[in-house]
């Protein structure tokens, strides 16, 4: 019999236990090994997202509120695999031709305005000594002129700056153009791309160190949810590490994962407050400020020079007589003559490629960072508030009894939300819909809250952690070698 035809087994006696269903139910009406269907039922609760139940006795039940609806199988869950990969292919590919889009345009128009610049300020200046008398046609120009000007006496004139050509160049590592551009817009590498396993991993480092036990509660305290999410992502976890849900004495739900106390490392006991890990916030660009400076200088010249040609390619209409030739602006008026000498209509192309074009892509390349600066700071508050989650149901796990929400803050500007007051309040809800707290007010006037639960349930479960002997998991001295 293969796993799968045991698996459909264990979900077919599922399925028909609407009521819910223990371990001993499910061996009974499939007559599979103990061992198995203990293996095999965390993955069916994951995948059909069950819910747990303890009874008088201390029996775990399985049981099933939403149906069997199977969140990997199906027509449903298919189709959404395939959507949501094609969504990432075509995202990255999108992104692709975006970017080299963006470094085309960006960079390929502002070389070509300036070097059209400096072509027509030589033409004007061999036009001035030519024809004195259309010196006055040259008002356009005087503004380039000027600018150039400035900027040349400006940069040899600058006592700051030494010129001394004999001395070698260090070599400093510098940030490659296209990087550095697409940092401006697009941001960098998220900071939490691996943050599902790095969470997994605090948690495994955990249960190693602490018989291989953990509590819903200490669960919460790694991932941030509340009492409902982490029942139902926990049950995920115990399927991918060989875990399952077990009762005390006492009656209080843990999870252990034996298969991970299985380590060539010592194995702990400890009793101590989470190692946490918390997320990173996200930094608008990695970039120096100077080099964001000069991405705003560059797109701010392309702006300027399709604006002008935008507004030129609109108002002056089509240069055809001398009297109109003479009224529009002698650059625009230059270029148009140019470029009558290859298309017999250029009126049309100036505006769109050197006014449209590079002054809606201006516009897009600051609406971008605007746009991903605000999402970014509102993620940014996502994180905080998750981060002091995790702080705060830590921090109430360790000392469950007599706690003030004012002891509920961080020190870490990671952990600490904008609004801290209503992240505090919202804090002692979710704990307090998992263990009701006992509130009163001390002597100063102050609210205290005592999780009675919580302490109960740490109490069962370090008992139930010095009662493990971690002998049996000992892997012991190596009695065969392959390279022997």
């Amino acid at each position: 019999m293969t796993d799968s035809s045991e698996y459909q087994k264990i979900v077919t006696s599922l399925k028909r236990k609407k009521e819910g269903a223990t371990v001993a139910d499910i061996c009974a009406n499939t007559a599979l090994p103990l061992s198995v269907v203990q293996e095999l039922l965390p993955k069916a609760a994951d995948e059909y997202s069950a819910h747990l139940r303890v009874t008088q006795s201390g029996e775990i039940l399985y049981y099933f509120p939403n149906g069997f609806k199977s969140r990997f199988k199906g027509f449903g869950a298919i189709l959404k695999k395939i959507f949501k990969k094609t969504v990432s292919f075509t995202k990255k590919a999108l992104a692709l031709l975006f970017k080299i889009w963006i470094m085309v345009m960006l960079i390929g128009y502002f070389v070509f305005f300036i070097l059209l610049t400096l072509a027509i300020f030589f033409l004007s200046i061999a036009a001035r000594n030519n024809n004195n008398d259309r010196s006055d046609g040259f008002g356009g120009l005087r503004i380039f002129d000027i600018l150039i000007r400035i900027w040349f006496i400006g940069e040899f004139s600058r006592s700051d700056r030494e010129y001394n050509f004999n001395l070698p160049k260090k070599n400093k590592e510098k940030r490659p153009l296209h990087k550095g551009v697409f940092s401006f817009i697009f941001g960098d590498e998220d900071p939490n791309k691996n943050w599902e396993e790095q969470r997994n991993r605090a948690i495994i480092s955990f249960l190693q160190t602490n018989s291989g036990c953990i509590s819903l509660t200490e669960y919460m305290s790694f991932t941030g949810e509340n009492s409902l999410e982490a029942e139902e992502s926990i049950l995920s976890f115990c399927s991918k590490y060989g875990g399952s849900p077990e009762v005390t004495e006492e009656g209080t739900i843990l999870y252990r994962f034996d298969a991970l106390l299985k380590s060539n490392n010592e194995i702990l006991y400890t009793v101590s407050e989470n190692s946490v890990p918390i997320q990173r916030l996200k930094t608008f660009s990695t970039n120096s400020k100077k080099m964001n400076v000069w991405f705003i200088i560059i797109n701010a010249v392309n702006l300027i020079f399709g604006s002008y040609f935008l507004y030129q390619s609109l108002s002056a209409g089509q240069l055809i007589t001398e009297l109109q030739y003479q009224s529009a602006s002698y650059f625009y008026a230059i270029v148009h003559a140019v470029m009558d000498i290859f298309i017999s209509n250029p009126h049309i192309l100036i505006g769109l490629v050197l006014g449209l074009v590079p002054f809606l892509f201006s516009v897009l390349f600051w609406i971008i960072p605007l746009i991903r600066y605000f999402l970014e700071k509102k993620q940014n508050q996502n994180i905080k508030i998750n981060n002091f989650k995790r702080f705060s149901f830590n921090k109430i796990w360790s000392k469950p009894l007599n706690i003030q929400i004012e002891s509920l803050t961080p020190v870490s500007d990671e952990c600490i939300p904008d609004n801290l007051t209503d992240a505090q309040e919202r804090v002692i809800k979710d704990i307090g819909a998992y263990s009701s707290p006992e509130i009163l007010i001390n002597d100063e006037g102050k609210t205290v809250y005592s999780f009675d639960k919580l302490k109960k349930e740490k109490e069962a479960l370090e008992k139930y952690r010095i009662n493990i002997n971690l002998e049996q998991y000992k892997i012991g001295n190596i009695v065969f070698d392959s390279n022997e």
